[in-house]
């Protein structure tokens, strides 16, 4: 089996972005506005023709199995409005990944976006976390390590702030992957910059604390081939070392993940020779940031399972990277 750790309903249909464009316009004209969940009216039917021309044709015609599946992660725009703007939205984008997963459970299993929002408390998103696991059987979360889109004024992942959620994932064991949302930023192009940026600090913030130490059972995910991580990887263990820290084998690997949304073979080829095999997560973030074809090839830039195939990797590494190692991080996971 060939389970993708990394994909967003980037398809939706156009009434839960028609129902977000009324909310934004709400909070535009009144910061403080609060509203009420409400109504999204979304057939079955809907569901499936957004799904079966796109994500789950790519499947097909990809030969991959099953996909991690979670809202769309740069209309979580956690830095829009306020605690209750998130909540709702949140609330709506969750439950229609319930749906999504309920039409077809044997290619998608549920991951929650989380209500975050700037100089807002944690425990929303603690309670929305428990709602998604306990109620709706997801398995994980994308955690945004900056609700402020690019601002980067929030505290930083291995802060006391975060630990309620932390407890919570623990006591669920449920990951988390490392998500930013838009940028908000005019410096940071989203998918180009601000989630490259995102994935490399939130490793670094990992790296330079305590936080496994005090979090031992905690694992991350951390997408787009983990930034500039394995690029830099001898920096990374050299400012380590400098600083007195133990191994990387002690010190993250037990806890970080990567995953293959990397787009061309040369990358894919330095994570998989750089990065542990047991710390490598198929995926492809289809549909997602990149939806062209690669004129060099001839083939489609995250058709990811091409680079792995393509890499120096035995049979059983491949299988971990494509299978085995998503179970392990993803407990619960049942297919």
């Amino acid at each position: 089996m060939i389970i993708d750790c990394h994909g967003h309903y980037t398809t939706a249909p156009p009434a839960l972005g028609e129902w977000r464009e009324a909310q934004k316009a709400a909070v535009a004209a009144d910061p403080d506005f609060v509203g009420e969940k409400g109504e999204i009216r979304i057939s079955d039917d809907e569901i499936r023709e957004s799904l079966e021309a796109n994500q789950l044709r790519l499947q097909r015609e990809r030969g991959t199995d099953l996909t991690i599946f979670s809202p769309r992660a740069s209309w979580m725009a956690h830095h829009i409005g306020n605690i209750n703007t998130s909540r709702f939205w949140t609330e709506h984008c969750n439950d229609l990944i319930r749906r999504v997963c309920d039409l077809y459970p044997d290619n998608f299993a549920p991951v929650c976006q989380l209500p975050q929002s700037p100089g807002a408390p944690i425990e929303p998103s603690v309670a929305e976390l428990e709602r998604c696991v306990t109620e709706m059987g997801f398995i994980g979360c994308n955690l945004n390590p900056d609700p402020s889109g690019g601002m980067w004024d929030g505290p930083p992942l291995h802060d006391r702030y975060w630990y309620p959620l932390y407890e919570k994932m623990v006591e669920l064991d449920v990951p988390a992957m490392i998500h930013v949302s838009a940028s908000c930023n005019p410096n940071f192009h989203t998918t180009g910059a601000h989630y490259m940026n995102a994935d490399t600090t939130a490793f670094v913030q990992t790296l330079m604390s305590d936080l496994f130490q005090v979090f031992p059972d905690l694992r991350f995910v951390i997408p787009h081939g983990g930034g500039a991580v394995p690029y830099h990887w001898g920096r990374y263990r050299g400012i380590a070392q400098d600083a007195g820290l133990p191994p990387m084998s002690e010190l993250v690997l037990n806890n970080v993940f990567f995953d293959t949304c990397v787009y061309h073979q040369p990358g894919v080829d330095l994570l998989v020779d750089v990065i542990p095999t047991e710390n490598v997560l198929f995926a492809s973030e289809m549909v997602g940031a990149v939806r062209g074809i690669d004129p060099e090839t001839g083939h489609y830039y995250d058709d990811t399972r091409r680079y792995v195939q393509g890499a120096d990797l035995t049979d059983e590494q491949r299988k971990m990277i494509f299978e085995d190692n998503a179970r392990r991080v993803y407990p619960r996971l049942q297919v």
